[in-house]
C-alpha cells in the first residue's frame, strides 16, 4: 500500500505517520486489511485457551490499524507473502480476536466498530455491553481481558501511564502507541510500571516500529562491524507544509473539544505536541545508531513572522544532540507551508555515510562510497524488506506470548521518549538540557489526567482571542 500524498493541511489538521496508522481515513488505507474479503475464517470460541484477546483503548486510525496488524500476526490476513505462513513460522501465528473497546467519543467507537468487523468479521467480538465510552473505559475495556491477554493502549500520551498502570496491575501483557508520555513526570511512571511489569512476566511492546525494520536491522549490523568506520555525524528531517491550529470557539466544552480528533498535537500537556508526536521515531533511530542516550541537547525554534496558529507549537526545531564519545546528532523539524521538505536520517562515518531511513518511514537504508549522498554514489543495498516494521512489532509481541518468552520494551521506549522530550525542552526553555537533569526530572504539565472526567476545566485555557500560549525561550519551564 502506497502512502497517501502529502498535500498542504487545513486548521487543526492531524499529523500523519504511516498508512497504517491511517486505517479508518481512506479507501485506499482500508485495502491494507481487505485481504481479507472472501476468506473463510474459523470460528474461535471464548474458551478457547489459545485464543488472544484484545482491548482496545483508543479507537482513532492508530489503534483500528494495529488491530489489523495484530490479527495479521496471528496468520489471518493473508498478504502477498502469504500471513499464514508467515506468522506459523514466526511462532506468531494462533487465534486472535478484539473482545471489547474504549474511547471518549461515541462516533469514533461507533465507526471503528463498523469498520473493523466489515474487514475481520468474527474476529471482532465487541457488543455494545463491552464498547466502552469515557474516561474510566479503560478500566472496563481491560477488565474484559484474561491473563496471557494484550491491552491496546493507542491514546494520546498523557493518558498513556495511567493505561499502562492499570493494565500491569491487572497482569495483561501490552502494546502502546508512541508517544508515552508528554513530560518527564510521565515517563517516570512508564519507567516504574514497566519494571512492575517485568516482575510479573508480562509482555509490552512500544509503537518505535523502525526497530523491528529488517532493513534498518541489516544497516545496523553493518554500523556494528566498522563498514562505515566511527560515526561522527547523524542528521535527521522531517519538514512539511505544517498543522496550523484555528482559535478555540468559544461556547464549547473547551477540553473534550482539545481532545477531538487532530487538536491532541496542538496541546503539550495532551501530547507533548507535534514535534515529539513526528519526531520520535527519527531520535529513536539516532540513538539506535549511536547505541547510546545523548549527554546533553541545545536548540533553537520559534513562527514564522506573521502566523496565526493559535496552538502551543512552534513551527520550527532545530537541535543538536551530544553524545558521550562527542559524537553530534543534529534533528530538524519544520511544518511550514510551500518551504522545502524532508524526511530522512543520514549517518556519516569516517569511512562513508549512509541513508537509514526515508519518506514516511521507508527503508531507505543504504550505505555510499564516500560521503556523497547521491543515488549514483550508492555501494550497498539492504535486501528488500519482506515483512512491514508495523507488522513485524505484532509478530515479535504474539510470539513472545505464545512461546512465553521475554519481551519487554518499554524502558528503552520511555527513555527515547525522554531524549525527546530533551531536546523539545531545550528549543523551548532555550537552555542546555543534560540528561541527568531529564532523567532526574518530575515535571508534568498536567498532574490531574487520572482524574479527569467530561465536566473538568481544560488543563490549558485560551485567551480572549481564542489563542492558547505557546512556549518562550528564556520563561518557559519543561525539566
Amino acid at each position: 500500500m502506497q502512502p497517501p500524498a502529502r498535500v498542504p493541511r487545513p486548521a487543526a489538521s492531524s499529523p500523519k505517520d504511516s498508512t497504517r496508522r491511517e486505517f479508518l481515513t481512506t479507501t485506499a488505507q482500508v485495502a491494507a486489511v481487505s485481504a481479507l474479503a472472501g476468506v473463510a475464517l474459523p470460528p474461535v470460541h471464548a474458551a478457547d485457551d489459545h485464543t488472544i484477546h484484545l482491548a482496545l483503548i483508543g479507537c482513532g486510525g492508530r489503534g483500528s490499524g494495529a488491530v489489523a496488524n495484530a490479527m495479521s500476526a496471528g496468520g489471518l490476513v493473508l498478504g502477498d507473502d502469504s500471513g499464514t505462513k508467515r506468522a506459523k513460522e514466526s511462532g506468531a501465528g494462533g487465534p486472535v480476536k478484539l473482545v471489547a473497546m474504549a474511547d471518549l467519543r461515541q462516533d469514533r467507537l461507533d465507526g471503528a466498530h463498523a469498520a473493523l468487523t466489515r474487514e475481520l468479521g468474527e474476529r471482532i467480538d465487541a457488543p455494545k455491553d463491552r464498547r466502552f465510552l469515557g474516561f474510566d473505559a479503560y478500566k472496563h475495556a481491560i477488565d474484559c481481558l484474561r491473563p496471557g491477554d494484550v491491552a491496546m493502549l493507542t491514546t494520546h500520551a498523557a493518558f498513556r501511564a495511567p493505561h499502562l498502570e492499570y493494565a500491569v496491575q491487572k497482569g495483561v501483557n501490552v502494546f502502546m502507541e508512541k508517544d508515552f508520555a508528554a513530560d518527564p513526570g510521565g515517563i517516570q511512571r512508564i519507567l516504574r510500571a514497566g519494571e512492575a511489569a517485568e516482575k510479573k512476566n508480562l509482555k509490552i511492546a512500544a509503537g518505535l516500529m523502525c526497530r523491528h525494520s529488517s532493513a534498518r536491522q541489516a544497516l545496523i549490523a553493518k554500523i556494528r562491524d566498522g563498514a562505515m568506520g566511527d560515526i561522527q555525524l547523524i542528521r535527521a528531517y522531517r519538514m512539511d507544509s505544517g498543522y496550523m491550529m484555528g482559535p478555540f470557539p468559544k461556547g464549547q466544552n473547551e477540553l473534550l473539544w482539545q481532545l477531538s480528533p487532530g487538536r491532541p498535537y496542538q496541546f503539550m500537556w495532551s501530547s507533548g505536541g507535534v514535534f515529539i508526536e513526528l519526531m520520535i521515531h527519527q531520535i529513536d533511530e539516532c540513538f539506535w545508531i549511536k547505541d547510546a542516550w545523548p549527554v546533553s541537547a541545545h536548540g533553537v525554534g520559534g513562527r514564522f513572522a506573521g502566523s496565526t496558529d493559535c496552538s502551543q507549537n512552534l513551527d520550527s526545531y532545530a537541535i543538536e544532540y551530544t553524545f558521550p564519545d562527542g559524537t553530534k546528532a543534529q534533528v530538524t523539524g519544520k511544518y511550514i507551508p510551500n518551504c522545502h521538505t524532508d524526511f530522512a536520517t543520514f549517518v556519516h562515518g569516517t569511512k562513508c555515510a549512509a541513508k537509514f531511513s526515508g519518506d514516511v518511514h521507508a527503508p531507505h537504508s543504504w550505505m555510499y562510497k564516500d560521503q556523497r549522498i547521491e543515488a549514483s554514489n550508492v555501494s550497498w543495498r539492504a535486501p528488500k524488506e519482506l515483512v512491514n516494521p508495523w507488522q513485524a512489532e505484532w509478530d515479535v509481541l504474539l510470539s513472545a506470548i505464545r512461546k512465553d518468552k521475554p519481551h519487554n520494551e518499554s524502558r528503552r521506549a520511555a527513555l527515547s521518549n525522554l531524549g525527546a522530550i530533551m531536546g523539545r525542552a531545550a528549543v523551548h526553555t532555550g537552555k542546555l538540557i543534560t540528561w541527568e537533569e531529564a532523567m532526574a526530572s518530575k515535571f508534568q504539565f498536567f498532574a490531574g489526567v487520572d482524574g479527569l472526567t467530561a465536566s473538568s476545566p481544560a488543563p490549558v485555557q485560551a485567551d480572549a482571542d481564542g489563542r492558547y500560549p505557546a512556549p518562550i525561550p528564556g520563561k518557559t519551564v519543561e525539566i
